[in-house]
Formats: structure tokens, C-alpha cells, sequence
């Protein structure tokens, strides 16, 4: 099927009956004894086809002969039974029931077409109230008027009675006639009352409880008509003028304000696309349901004779069952009530189908014994095991395989091992169809004898095929794209898949039993695409930062140390001398000189090792051996080699080499690391790690400090806080003493040296908690615990110490299981936020780009020329008056090395958060792809690439814990992982900044005993003791509303001068007085007094207790400086500062974060997050575009619809600029495919069939939900 965009909407009860192939008016699904599905029941064979391919329901018609022909005697076309998966059929109802979703979703449609609330409508549709659905005025205004009549005579009638009764009465009975008349008066009232009162109550969808109804049918039964249940509301529906009810919101809405207009502007927004996309609104009101096909709710039979069946046969037997019931007692004319009691039950039933959580009281369960809610339609659409997520967006592909991986040491970096017994299932097809080429057999059925014979031939074909493919390994968890990646398979004997060691890194795999998933890429793009994009020797950087995702480390490390590292010499040892390389190989070969002996070595001008000619070098044949296998721009290396030496050789390789010829030395130097760690003989044992032993003296000294400090404090000299600060202090700093000792008493020539000295494995912290003291550890909660851990590995614990540090210990772990999670659903977030944003262009033409400065960067803690290399430059960046980079190129490695070299302190460049697309970004300000270092290509999903990249550090902050064993100092996450997320969703921070909402000077002042009051008089705040209060004194103008009502006195007219002190107005009711604080003038708006106060004024913020103030008495500030420490709120610094102060700040705090925990991240990929926050505009005046008020919509939206209004010549629509958090993007996107399977699922499918909303499939995710190539990488069209 070939179509560009998906319209979802509201469908009519025609549509429905159009859809469907026959009516289902039995509940029965199969005949138990023929085990064949019954007529007219939920699988009937003559509405949704036959169950056997090309063959009618009662064997008239067998064979494809027949094909088309409907069977005259049992009614069934004779077709595919394929068509079982899309021929739907439908119910229809004895009575109009109402659809949940359109009724109970907030907010509830039904309730804003009409204006009423849930709770009305639901009294109503379930039969519990009724509404009042015509009023006749005419005769309403009629009967009022006779009643006024009728309430005069019955007036006059009492006082001429009294008046008869009374002459020539005495005194005493006189009294007595009064108070008989004064009572029918008041009864004669009470009874006028309650007449009126009833009148006004026959309003137009008045709610009226039943036995009002009664009472009120009884009486006026002729002015108006009142119904129950949906098939009243729907009677109201259908009579709905739309046209009619916009223009007279419309009018409304111009008099109203407040959230009275707010809600009309709802109104008017859901009326105005009801109108627009011709849905009328009584089809939210179902007077017939869509049966689904019976495939996709399947029966199949169990052994036993029983049946395990789909929940919704279950929940379409109910509603069928109730409808049919209720025909029957419709039919019978059954008394009202028992009518009305099934109705309600049917409504209840068809809720069930529809949502069966909608109604919490009422959900279904299931009739079998576990007593579970049955999975309604609604279900089987949301949540990770619904349709979107389970389905649609995760698909299981065939021509995989899974098993546990180990190491392949003698693999090339583009190779894995491959089990024979998984390659002949993966490539089975393919060797069946080279065994029929060759003959070897003749049809498919004798090759696959003939490949279970385990012939030498299959083996033979096999290893070929493998020879010119790629297949792709992925290992779980994916958290960034280098988690699958393409290799020439190796067949290998055993059941384990081989994994090359260099590339464990970009997998994040270990061989402790982890698993990994193979797949073969099958038609001809998949294959170049994993032979060109996906091959692991092209992948050799990191996508989040740029940097090698593969160094070699561990056992390589070690080997190059061991190979490098020149051995101690004797005072009388003679250096030997060689005239060549050749020379020195053949000492070496014949034991003359060792491996790390002190050697001098002449390299003439022919070699490579060119140092000027006729050289001698001190080095050692090791050091030989390892610079020969390196490319010929390296200089010699003459230094032992550690890891850090083995990561930048990589980086200078990839920088003057490229990935490929990188891959390959790569390997070189994987074999030699290998070889000489084996030749090496280093191994571990307890005896390697000596002890320390001036221990215990530093140990008691560390106690009597700990005493003393405990008697100063016992004493009062210091407090509690002190105290604990001074012990902490001791131990610190014991330990770090300890530590030292520990490199120093460590021999220099053994494996543990050798491992931690060549970054192999360990640290030196790690060596001290062995050798010296474990130290201190901190508690669950995050403190310190004063008393440390005075043993070490080597000795062991004592009993208390073991529990003190397993304490900590404990819970890292369970907060890493926790916060794994976290990590993985804000990725989620971010990669739903992000999906769409690809680069669609070269350039976009930007002008502003973002200044990058020296000062900001170390703040940052990075360093200027590392931010901006692989960024397009917009302003000469000079040195001098020499140009070092002419504006519109790129920063390369070579131009940021001279950057950093002649400290230039600030770079003006292209950013992303400055890029004009309205969709997607631009080369141009995107820049280098960090994964390949060269301008990034069109079509590039750099949106996805961003989610990852800040998704994937993320799950490795929230298990940065659990490494450090919970020793104190290695800090928690908790201010990480929740951070970053509280900056993405824009949410109010825990310990919020105090944001000054003015310009000019600072005064500080203590506010004990300070008293403040409102305007009113009414006391605000009273300070308390260390309390301060930071005064902002400006000049400019404030204003103050004082609300009025019509008892307050006011003192001045409109435009009057007020000055300070004078008396502005009195309440009418408290007599309470209201002065002015500041002279200025008065003016009024609506209900409003406004006082402007012109000239200096001065702003006022109480500092809470323990905050500390960021600024000092007498500073000059600016509006939206920081006043206090904490985090700063994202919307009130929008509304002070602007956009561009939001990004600056979200861009620095994340990258704060990160770097805090030793990750780093390009800032492009957190702009692009960023960009995304601010992609929504709230439209305030749609102008006569097609978009409508107080809408939230995407930028593009916007410029489009302007655009087409400019073209034809009409008013623009006004929108204003909107910070948003990356769920309610998510929401809030155009698509609404991306929508539903992100969140809240029923809720974005009500609104967009509502509005008859259109997916274009612009973005990755709704291509993947309808079975399309994404928009992206090799799949980009240019639009």
C-alpha cells in the first residue's frame, strides 16, 4: 500500500456497517463436537471467511477452482482464510450506548460539547438522573404568568376574607385573625416560591433526579421533555447546530475572562474541528459496534477437550448476551424499569470491551478460577505489552541466534567466532539453494536430507558463503548504537560465539556468561549497509564524545608494559652497543642480550626511526619490537609504555590514518600486548602484596589525635558538627599516609606494580584498601560513619568492621538495580523527544551561533579548543591580526591545537540551538559527526544518536556506585541521575535559587525581629534569628492591583497623582485603610485600581536559613541574577532572561553532572535536547489561519500556516515562544502515532480522532509502527 499521511477520526455509525461483512447476533464462538464455528456467532464463517483455504463452511466448494464463488447453501465466499485477519463485523444495539473513551477521558468530550460535567453525564448514561432535553418557552412564560395571577387573586381573596371576617370583631379574636391570615400569607408564599423555584428548574439539560422528575412531569408535564441513558444525550447531540454554537461562544467569549474563558476557549476549539473535519458529534454516541476480525482474537484447542480463548470473546459474549436480552424485553414492552436496569448493563458491558480500567468500580474479571481483569481493547493498544510497543515498534526477526560468548584472542578485528551449528541454521536457505545449483540434490525437501547428513560438501559451501558475508552481533542492554555491529564471520568449533577483546568496550561485554544475539542481514542494502556502515573496523570512535570507543587495555596493556619497561642494571653492567637493528635481533635471538636490557642502538636515515642520521639511542630490543609494528609518521617511542601512552598512539593513528589502517595496527599491537603478557609470567598471589609496617604506630597516633579532639569537645571548645568534621579529617589523612607508604614498600620489578603502574587493572586506592586500611565508609543515607575500617583485605575485618562496611556496600547495590531503570526510561524519554530530528540540509543560512568563551569552558571544566573542533566558525577566529581559521570552515584537530596553543579566549561558531530549520538541523550547525570526524551527512538521525548518548552514560552513572564499595567520597549519584532529569522535564527544582525579578543595587540586612505587611497592613513575615533579607533597589516603574468592590471608598480619580503615605481607599466592610508606599499615579481597569509607582523602588527577598547568598552589599545586578545558591527554575528563568539564558544554563548544569562523573559529552548532542524544549508555540490569536487558540503546536506548524496565510493575503496567526519538558513534547507532537505509543495512549488517540488529526510520517517512529523504512540514513528522501 502506497500512501504519504494516516487521518484518524471519529467513525459513523454508516462507516461501521460499512466496515463490517454481517451482522453478529449469536454469542456462541465453536460447536464443541464438530469443533466448526457456529452461524451468526463471534466466529462465523459466512461473515468473516472461511477457516480452510479455498473451501466453503459445508464442503460444497473445495479447490482454488472455486475462488469468489459464495456457497449457496451455507453462505461462505470461498477465499483465503487469511481474510479471517481484516473482515470485520459488527453488533448492532438494541439502544444508543455511550463510547467510554470520549466520556471519561480528561477532559471528557462529550462534557465539553454539551457544557456539562463527567458526573452529570454519568447520572444520566447510567440511569441515575435524567436530563431535561426540550423546553416549550412559549408555554413556560404562559404558565409563569398564570401563576402570578393565580398568586394575586388567592392574595387579594385572604385580605377581603380578613377583611369581612374582621369588622366589628373585639380586640382579643381580632388577634387571632391576623395571625390565621398572616399564616395563609405565608403559606400562599411558600407555595408561590416553590412553584417559581420548580419553573426555573425546567431548564434546557437541567440534571433532575427521579422522583423530581415525577413530581415536576406530573405538574408541567406539558412545557418540557426530559430522557435518561445515552439515547438522551445523543437525542441532544444530534440536534446540536455547530456553526450556530461557535458564533454564540464567540460572541461569549469576547465579555468573559478568568477561567470562565479558558473554558469556552475549549469549547470553541472542539466544536470549531468537529465542524472542520465533518465529524458530527452524536458519533460519540454508538448505536452499533465493530466486531474485530476473529484472528485476532484467536480460540485454540487444548488437549483435554478445552478451549484457552482470547479476553475479548469473553467481553463481546456479554455485550451480545445483554443486547440480545434486551431486544427481547424491548420486544415483550417489559416495564420501564427492568428496561432500563439491562440498558445500563449493556452500557456497562460495552465499557468493559471498550476500557476495562476506565471504571474502577466496574471492571470485568475473568469467570475461570484466578480471579484476573479481562484485557479490553484499550489494553491491548497501551503499555510496554501492548500493541504499539510489544508489536509494532519490537519486532522478533527470524535468522537470529543466541549463545554465550567468549574471548578470541587470535581474531582480526573485523572477525567473530561463529559456531558451525549456528551459521548452517542462519544460512540454511542459501545452501540449499547452492545444493540444488550443484546438483547435489534436486528439490528443496532432499537438500534439507541432504544438509542433515552432515556431508563434507555443506561444509564446504558453507565456509564459502561466509567468506563474502557480515553478519551482526548485539548484546543487550542496546544503550548506544555501537551495541550492534557488523563482522565477517569465523566458523568455529563449540557452541560459543568468539568475540574479538578490543571491541568488549563498545558492547560493555564481559565473559562472565553473557549473551549475545546474531543476525543476518538479508537483502542487498542491509548487506552494504553492514559491510559500509555497520563493520566494527569503522567503528572505533565513540558517537557521544568522539573520542576511541577501542584502546587496548588489560592483558594488551600489560604485555606492552612488560615488553617496554627497561629491567634495573648493575653499577658495572657495560650498555652493549649495536651498529643495527639487524645486529640487535640477532643478540637477542641468540641470548646475548635479554628482552629489557639497556642497549645502544644506530639508526641510520633509511629507517624509519628517523632522528637525524647516524644516531645512537638508548633503548632496549622490547622497546624495538614494539616500534616496529607502529606506522612510519610515529616517531620512535622510546619510554615504557602504559595504557594512557597506548590510547594516545590510537588517537594520533585515527588523526593522520584514518579508522581502517587503524583497525589494523590495532591488531598488531592486540598480538604483541598478548604474546609478551604471557611471555612475562606475571601472576597474583597473596604473598604479592606485602604488608606495611609502620602501620600500627600511624594507627595509634590516629587514636590519641581522635581522643584529643574528643576532650575539646567534651570540654565545649568545639561543637558537634566540629568535632565531627576533625575526626573525619584525621582518618582521611592517616589513610592517605598509609597509602603512600604502600606504592613505596610495593616492589617496583613485581606483577602488582607492574599492573597498577601500566593501568591494567587497579589503582593505587584500590592497593591501599588491600595493603593498608580500608578507611572510612560511608551509611546508607549518604553519611560518613566516624569510626573507620582499620583493617585491610589482606588481613580481613573484625566482626563490627565487616558489618560497618558491608553497611554502604549494600545499598549501592540495590540502588543500582534501581536506578537502572531510571536511566533506561529517561532514555526513552529522550530518544522519543529527539526521534524526529534529522539533518535535512547543508546549511540553513544562521547568523547568531552561539559564542563559545574561554571562561565558560572552565567553568565547565573542558577546555575551549576540545568544544569547538569539529564546529563551523562564524567570525574570524584570529590571533592577533593573523586569521587562524576564515569564518564558514570547520575546526579541525590541527586548527584546535593552534586555538589551544595561542590561548585564544573566544570562539564565535554555528550551534545547533541556533539552527533555522523548521524541522530537522543543517550541516552547517550541527558540524563534525563525531563518530567519522568529518562533516555530517544528510539524513544523518542525529536526534537518536543525542538521545543515546546522554541515555547511555546515564545507566553507567547510576552504577558508578557500586564499584567504589561503598567507600566514603565515592560520591552517590543521587544528585545526578534525578537532576538530569529535572532539568529535561522542566520541572520545579527540590532546593530552588532565588532569582532577583529586577535590575539595579544590592542591600543585605538581618531580619531578625523584622516585621513586613502587605499593602493591607496584614503582617507577611516576622524574621527570626539568622535570617537575612537581600534588597534590590531600582529605578523603573512597579506596579500594585488592588482589587475594588462597590462598598470600598476610593480616594482618587482615574490619572491622579498619589504621593507617599496618602490614604489611596478604605474597605467598605473592615474599614480597613491601605496607604501608599511610593508616590505615583492611579489608574483602572475593569474591577481593578492599578497603582503605578514611578522613580526608585525597592524589591524585597527573604533568604531562608542555610542558604548562602551569592552576592554582596553594594553589587550591581542585573534582572534574573542569582541571589541565592540551589537550582534555578527553568520557567521563571525564561520569563526573566529569555530562551537563551535557559539553554546556556541547561547546557552547563548537564554537562556539570556528567563531568562530575568522569563522562564526557559533547555538548551537541544535550543542544539538540534542548533545541527540542523550546519547539513548541502556544498560539494566542490564530489570525485566519487554520490553527486555533490557545492550541500547543510544533514551530513548523506555525511557519507554515503564516506562510500560506502571507501567500493568500489574510491575517497571521500570533504565537508566543514555550518551554516545555520532554514528556509533554513527546505528547504534544504532530504525530500522533509517535504520541500514542509513547504515553497515555487513549488519551492522545481520543484527541486526535476528535480532530481529525493527520500523521505525515515525517519522524523514525511512526515509519516503524506502519512497516516502513526509517526517513533517515540511507532511507532519507529529500522532501
Amino acid at each position: 500500500m502506497n500512501f504519504d499521511a494516516l487521518r484518524l477520526k471519529v467513525a459513523s455509525p454508516e462507516v461501521i456497517r460499512k466496515w463490517s461483512f454481517g451482522e453478529v447476533y449469536k454469542p456462541e464462538t465453536i460447536n464443541y463436537r464438530t469443533q466448526k464455528p457456529e452461524k451468526g456467532g463471534l466466529f462465523a464463517e459466512e461473515i468473516f471467511g472461511p477457516t480452510k483455504d479455498w473451501e466453503c463452511y459445508c464442503g460444497k466448494y473445495k479447490k482454488i477452482r472455486y475462488k469468489g464463488i459464495v456457497c449457496d447453501k451455507c453462505g461462505v465466499e470461498v477465499t483465503h482464510s487469511l481474510v479471517r485477519r481484516e473482515r470485520m463485523g459488527h453488533i448492532e444495539l438494541a439502544t444508543p450506548v455511550s463510547h467510554i473513551w470520549f466520556l471519561r477521558t480528561i477532559p471528557s468530550r462529550v462534557g465539553l460539547v454539551l457544557d456539562l460535567s463527567i458526573q452529570a453525564l454519568e447520572k444520566v448514561i447510567y440511569f441515575a438522573s435524567f436530563v431535561i432535553t426540550h423546553v416549550d418557552e412559549n408555554e413556560k412564560k404562559l404558565v409563569a404568568e398564570a401563576l402570578k395571577k393565580e398568586y394575586k387573586t388567592k392574595k387579594k381573596e385572604i385580605e377581603s376574607d380578613f377583611n369581612k371576617k374582621s369588622a366589628g370583631i373585639e380586640k382579643g379574636a381580632l388577634k387571632d385573625l391576623e395571625t390565621e391570615r398572616d399564616r395563609k400569607m405565608e403559606s400562599l408564599e411558600e407555595d408561590f416560591k416553590d412553584a417559581e423555584d420548580e419553573l426555573k428548574d425546567i431548564e434546557m439539560l437541567n440534571i433532575i433526579s427521579e422522583a423530581r422528575y415525577q413530581n415536576l412531569s406530573f405538574r408541567y408535564g406539558h412545557l418540557f421533555e426530559a430522557g435518561i441513558g445515552a439515547g438522551a444525550i445523543r437525542g441532544l447531540l444530534e440536534r446540536l447546530d455547530l456553526l450556530e454554537t461557535i458564533a454564540r461562544l464567540e460572541s461569549e467569549l469576547k465579555k468573559s475572562k478568568g477561567a470562565k474563558r479558558e473554558r469556552l476557549m475549549r469549547r470553541i476549539k472542539l466544536l470549531k474541528s468537529l465542524h472542520k473535519n465533518n465529524i458530527r458529534p452524536e458519533w460519540m454516541i454508538m448505536t452499533n459496534i465493530p466486531v474485530i476480525p476473529p484472528d485476532l482474537r484467536p480460540m485454540v484447542a487444548l488437549d483435554g477437550g478445552r478451549f484457552a480463548t482470547s479476553d475479548l470473546n469473553d467481553l463481546y459474549r456479554r455485550v451480545i448476551n445483554r443486547n440480545n436480552r434486551l431486544r427481547r424485553l424491548l420486544d415483550l414492552n417489559a416495564p420501564e424499569v427492568i428496561c432500563r436496569n439491562e440498558k445500563r448493563m449493556l452500557q456497562e458491558a460495552v465499557d468493559a470491551l471498550i476500557d476495562n480500567n476506565a471504571r474502577a468500580t466496574k471492571t470485568v474479571r475473568a469467570s475461570t478460577g484466578q480471579k484476573r481483569q479481562l484485557r479490553s481493547l484499550a489494553d491491548i493498544l497501551k503499555g510496554k505489552q501492548g500493541r504499539f510497543r510489544q508489536n509494532l515498534l519490537g519486532k522478533r526477526v527470524d535468522y537470529s541466534g543466541r549463545s554465550v560468548i567468549v574471548v578470541g584472542p587470535n581474531l582480526k578485528i573485523h572477525q567473530c567466532g561463529l559456531p558451525k551449528m549456528i551459521a548452517l541454521e542462519l544460512f540454511k536457505p542459501f545452501i540449499m539453494s547452492e545444493i540444488i545449483k550443484r546438483e547435489l540434490a534436486h528439490n528443496v525437501r532432499s537438500a534439507s536430507r541432504f544438509i542433515e547428513s552432515n556431508a563434507s560438501e555443506v561444509w564446504d559451501i558453507l565456509e564459502e558463503l561466509t567468506k563474502t558475508t557480515r553478519v551482526m552481533l548485539n548484546r543487550a542492554p542496546t544503550l548506544h548504537r555501537l551495541g550492534i555491529q557488523a563482522f565477517r564471520p569465523i566458523l568455529v568449533e563449540g557452541k560459543a560465539i568468539r568475540l574479538h577483546p578490543l571491541v568488549c568496550a563498545a558492547f560493555n561485554a564481559d565473559f562472565d556468561g553473557d549473551q549475545m544475539a546474531v543476525h543476518l542481514p538479508l537483502s542487498e542494502q542491509a548487506k552494504w549497509e553492514a559491510e559500509n556502515l555497520m563493520a566494527s573496523e569503522k567503528n572505533l570512535l565513540k558517537p557521544a564524545t568522539g573520542a576511541p570507543v577501542i584502546t587496548p587495555q588489560q592483558d594488551i596493556a600489560l604485555g606492552s608494559y612488560y615488553l617496554t619497561k627497561l629491567d634495573k642494571m648493575d653499577k658495572d653492567h657495560v650498555v652493549k652497543v649495536f651498529s643495527h637493528i639487524t645486529e640487535a635481533r640477532y643478540a637477542y635471538k641468540t641470548r646475548v642480550i635479554g628482552l629489557r636490557e639497556t642497549i645502544k642502538v644506530r639508526f641510520d636515515n633509511l629507517d624509519k626511526f628517523e632522528e637525524g642520521t647516524n644516531k645512537f639511542i638508548e633503548t632496549s630490543f622490547g622497546r624495538i619490537l614494539f616500534n616496529e609494528i607502529l606506522p612510519d609518521k610515529i616517531a620512535y617511542y622510546n619510554q615504557t609504555v602504559t595504557k594512557k601512552d597506548l590510547s594516545n598512539i590510537i588517537q594520533f593513528l585515527l588523526e593522520f590514518y584514518g579508522q581502517e589502517i587503524t583497525a589494523e595496527h590495532l591488531d598488531k599491537i592486540k598480538d604483541l600486548g598478548y604474546k609478551y603478557a604471557t611471555k612475562s609470567g606475571y601472576s597474583l598471589g597473596k604473598s604479592d602484596f606485602p604488608a606495611i609496617p609502620q602501620k600500627k604506630e600511624f594507627l595509634l597516633e590516629a587514636d590519641k589525635k581522635v581522643q584529643l579532639v574528643e576532650e575539646q569537645y567534651a570540654e565545649g571548645l568545639l561543637t558537634d558538627s566540629e568535632r565531627h568534621g576533625k575526626v573525619l579529617e584525621i582518618w582521611t589523612e592517616t589513610k592517605e599516609k598509609l597509602v603512600g607508604m604502600g606504592k613505596d614498600v610495593v616492589d617496583q620489578d613485581k606483577s602488582v606494580f607492574a599492573m597498577i603502574d601500566s593501568g591494567a587493572r587497579g589503582s593505587w586506592g584500590q592497593l591501599g584498601q588491600v595493603i593498608a586500611m580500608k578507611g572510612l565508609v560511608a551509611s546508607p543515607s549518604g553519611d560518613v560513619i566516624e569510626l573507620p575500617v582499620k583493617g585491610n583485605f589482606k588481613e580481613g575485618f573484625g566482626v563490627l568492621e565487616f558489618f560497618i562496611s558491608s553497611h554502604g556496600t549494600r545499598k549501592g547495590l540495590s540502588d543500582m538495580a534501581l536506578r537502572t531503570a531510571n536511566a533506561g526510561y529517561l532514555t526513552r524519554r529522550l530518544v522519543d523527544v529527539a526521534q524526529e530530528v534529522v539533518v535535512k540540509e547543508e546549511d540553513c543560512g544562521d547568523t547568531v551561533g552561539e559564542l563559545f568563551t574561554l571562561e565558560q569552558s572552565k567553568q565547565m571544566g573542558e577546555k575551549l579548543s576540545e568544544r569547538v573542533l569539529g564546529r563551523y566558525v562564524l567570525v574570524d577566529v584570529k590571533s592577533g591580526k593573523k586569521v587562524i581559521i576564515p569564518a564558514g570552515e570547520v575546526v579541525t584537530a590541527e586548527a584546535s591545537r593552534i586555538i589551544e596553543k595561542e590561548s585564544i579566549d573566544n570562539i564565535h561558531v554555528r550551534s545547533v540551538l541556533q539552527c533555522k530549520l523548521a524541522k530537522g538541523v543543517c550541516t552547517k550547525c550541527y558540524g563534525f559527526d563525531l563518530s567519522n570526524r568529518l562533516p555530517v551527512k544528510t539524513g544523518t538521525a542525529v536526534g537518536v544518536i543525542a538521545a543515546q548518548s546522554i541515555g547511555e552514560p546515564g545507566t553507567q552513572l547510576t552504577m558508578r556506585t557500586f564499584h567504589l564499595g561503598g567507600v566514603a567520597g565515592g560520591g552517590d549519584i543521587t544528585q545526578g541521575l534525578p537532576r538530569v532529569e529535572e532539568l529535561f522535564e522542566a520541572r520545579n527544582p527540590k532546593r530552588k535559587a532565588i532569582l532577583s525579578e529586577v535590575s539595579g543595587s544590592i542591600e543585605i540586612e538581618d531580619a531578625d525581629g523584622k516585621i513586613i505587611t502587605s499593602p493591607t497592613g496584614r503582617k507577611i513575615f516576622e524574621g527570626r534569628r539568622g535570617q537575612k533579607i537581600v534588597k534590590v533597589h531600582h529605578e523603573g516603574s512597579e506596579e500594585v492591583v488592588y482589587e475594588i468592590s462597590k462598598d470600598d471608598d476610593v480616594k482618587f480619580a482615574e490619572g491622579q497623582k498619589v504621593k507617599k503615605g496618602d490614604k489611596i481607599l478604605v474597605r467598605g466592610g473592615s474599614g480597613e485603610i491601605i496607604k501608599a508606599n511610593n508616590p505615583g499615579s492611579v489608574h483602572f481597569e475593569g474591577e481593578n485600581m492599578v497603582l503605578t509607582y514611578d522613580g526608585k523602588t525597592t524589591k524585597e527577598y527573604v533568604i531562608p536559613i542555610g542558604y548562602k547568598i551569592w552576592v554582596n552589599d553594594g553589587d550591581i545586578i542585573e534582572k534574573g541574577a542569582q541571589l541565592t545558591e540551589g537550582a534555578i527554575d527553568l520557567k521563571e528563568l525564561f520569563e526573566l532572561k529569555g530562551q537563551d539564558a535557559v539553554k546556556r544554563y541547561v547546557l552547563a548544569e548537564i554537562q556539570e553532572i556528567y563531568a562530575s562523573q568522569g563522562q564526557r559529552l559533547n555538548d551537541k548532542h544535550i543542544e539538540i535536547i534542548i533545541k527540542q524544549m523550546f519547539s513548541r508555540v502556544f498560539v494566542e490569536d490564530p489570525g485566519e489561519t487554520d490553527l486555533l487558540p490557545g492550541e500547543i503546536v510544533e514551530k513548523s506548524q506555525l511557519i507554515i500556516a503564516n506562510r500560506q496565510a502571507k501567500k493568500d493575503g489574510v491575517k497571521l496567526a500570533k504565537a508566543r515562544e514555550m518551554l516545555m519538558g520532554i514528556s509533554k513534547i513527546s505528547l504534544t507532537t504532530q504525530s500522533f502515532l509517535s504520541s500514542a505509543s509513547f504515553q497515555e495512549t487513549s488519551r492522545v488517540l481520543v484527541s486526535a480522532a476528535i480532530t481529525g488529526k493527520i500523521d505525515y510520517l515525517e519522524g523514525l517512529k511512526e515509519n516503524v509502527i506502519i512497516g516502513r523504512l526509517i526517513p533517515a540514513g540511507s532511507g532519507f528522501r529529500e522532501n
